[in-house]
């Protein structure tokens, strides 16, 4: 008998053992947990999830967060040393950082060197209201400087939203490799976003997912997250990727 209704899966089911590359999970020093006992609060969300393994990616934003390698590292520590208190052996933890591309950027690109993802791979991200007027001289810089940038949420930029996909399509030919947010898959930010992230994913333009968790509502949403058979063997090659790219 045909049924109307498709079989959901539950995305959850496929995480375990997933690495998430994004995430705002060290205390204090962004938008993400404030405090050390926020974090564990996260962490302990994950585990529920089957993630037990994170890249930390903290904001650097030079008017609203600051941050240095000195600061991600410390709260790193902090972060560590209660895990270790706690006996969670198991969870592992590595620092990164999400860069704002600002003309901040720039400067901050001939002063020090970034907080990789792994190797020379650097999480990046735009306003959300419009790209940097000088967007394709900083990727020139990235680059020359031997970075691979990986662009976070591309799909949540909705200046580049276009049926033809042309703006990405520029961009990965840029040297540009994309993380989708997970939330995305299931219209969190919105309907829009939901289809450019599955209409990047049929072109095959999706590198890597991570989770962009802030806060336990957003695995909350995540845990209950539910996607059809032919939206999930999209995702499934690059939560896989994700894994083999990043494990540790």
């Amino acid at each position: 008998m045909f049924s109307f209704f498709q079989k959901k899966y539950n995305l959850k089911d496929y995480l375990e053992d997933f690495i998430d590359i994004h995430n705002h999970i060290l205390p204090g020093i962004d938008d993400g947990a404030p405090t050390v006992e926020d974090s564990l609060k996260l962490i302990h969300y994950f585990k529920e999830i089957g993630i037990t393994q994170f890249i930390a990616t903290p904001h650097v934003m030079n008017d609203y967060y600051p941050n240095t390698p000195q600061t991600i590292k410390a709260a790193l520590e902090d972060l560590q040393k209660r895990l270790d208190k706690e006996g969670e052996g198991n969870i592992k933890i590595k620092a990164a950082a999400e860069y704002m591309m600002d003309q901040a950027f720039m400067e901050l690109l001939g002063k020090e060197r970034l907080l990789t993802l792994k190797d020379n791979l650097v999480l990046v991200e735009m306003s959300y209201f419009q790209a940097p007027i000088n967007l394709h001289e900083i990727l020139f810089q990235l680059q020359t400087q031997q970075y691979k940038p990986v662009l976070a949420h591309p799909e949540r930029y909705a200046f580049f939203h276009s049926k033809s996909l042309n703006n990405y399509t520029d961009l990965k030919n840029r040297g540009c490799l994309f993380q989708l947010n997970a939330l995305s898959l299931v219209g969190h930010y919105g309907k829009n976003m939901q289809e450019i992230a599955f209409s990047l994913l049929k072109e095959g333009m999706i590198d890597f997912l991570g989770t962009d968790t802030h806060q336990t509502r957003h695995l909350e949403k995540l845990s209950g997250a539910q996607l059809s058979k032919k939206q999930l063997d999209l995702v499934l090659p690059v939560i896989q990727r994700t894994r083999d790219t990043f494990s540790f």
